[in-house]
């Protein structure tokens, strides 16, 4: 249950911070850094980002940050379930 509410927590700010770059790209204010969206996704909160992307449109079309965020997802997904395994 932990884990759930983990995530949920992360997803809600990855998404938040997914719509306040949106919001900065539309009214050409200073951005979030990619980086800083990855990382948001990687320590959980990539379902949100997901769904952010996928609701605002955003960093969709850029094929590096797909990439990267595709492969931090999976490792956020490799790193959990190894550590669900341990204990």
């Amino acid at each position: 249950m932990w884990l759930a509410s983990f995530y949920g927590v992360a997803s809600v700010a990855c998404f938040l911070a997914y719509a306040i770059d949106k919001s900065a790209a539309v009214h050409q204010r200073r951005r979030i850094s990619e980086r800083s969206l990855l990382l948001l996704g990687l320590f959980c909160g990539w379902p949100g980002g997901w769904l952010a992307q996928q609701t605002l449109r955003h960093k969709t079309a850029k094929t590096s940050f797909q990439i990267a965020y595709w492969c931090s997802a999976v490792a956020n997904v490799a790193v959990v379930w190894w550590l669900c395994t341990l204990f």
